[in-house]
């Protein structure tokens, strides 16, 4: 298991321009630990009906989710893997219903890749740069791999997502942070967004807190 995280390898020095509670959510995860955050959506979802059925099969897949809604909880759990990438499990609850969504970060030839969905079928490449203490994502390529067959889909869709620390929610609280992930398409602009607040800690493996209820 690599000793640094795949931002830190990415980033090199320029992490350490990110507010402290955002190097802690971007650095290394110990051996027997992982990553947990909770919070809640303010939106999460797209208005746009006509897409909905893609949205409907990328959930199948394991990337998106066809709902829309305001105030959605949702919860995060990252885990080092013993190649030294990163994966994330996000669990977003719609009422009783539960969307899951998948990935695996990788740093290949220099460059942060991620694997979304099941099998990692979706691969996006990502520009990463620290923004006065905030780190920011936006994908430079996006292809849907099929079988050895990787199809480009970079001129249809881009992506970026905005993470920053948030004001603490009191003395003593674990520190809050505010991610806001955008999916834009030509001519449609926004597609899809989802934008909230949570909690984040590392625990151990075995701390049931770190579960996605």
């Amino acid at each position: 298991m690599s000793d640094t995280s795949v931002y830190e390898r990415v980033l090199g020095d320029a992490i350490d321009g990110l507010d402290p509670g955002l190097q802690r959510y971007f650095g290394a995860l110990s051996q027997g630990s992982v990553g947990a955050g909770h919070g809640v959506f303010a939106v999460a979802g797209s208005r746009l009906r006509a897409l909905w059925p893609l949205w409907r099969l990328l959930a199948w897949r394991r990337v998106l989710f066809p709902e829309f809604g305001h105030g959605v909880p949702f919860t995060v759990v990252n885990t080092a893997q013993p190649d030294g990438s990163l994966t994330a499990v996000r669990t977003v609850a719609f009422g009783p219903r539960r969307r899951v969504m998948l990935d695996r970060m990788t740093v290949e030839r220099g460059m942060l890749v991620d694997r979304i969905g099941r099998r990692g079928g979706l691969e996006v490449i990502l520009d990463v740069t620290v923004e006065r203490g905030a780190l920011r994502l936006s994908s430079r390529r996006i292809g849907l791999r099929l079988g050895r067959v990787r199809v480009p889909l970079t001129r249809f869709a881009g992506v970026t997502v905005h993470e920053r620390a948030a004001c603490p929610a009191g003395t003593g609280a674990r520190p809050v942070q505010a991610v806001d992930v955008r999916i834009t398409m030509p001519m449609l602009g926004e597609v899809f967004r989802y934008a909230g607040t949570f909690t984040y800690a590392v625990v151990p493996v075995a701390d049931p807190d770190a579960a996605t209820p």
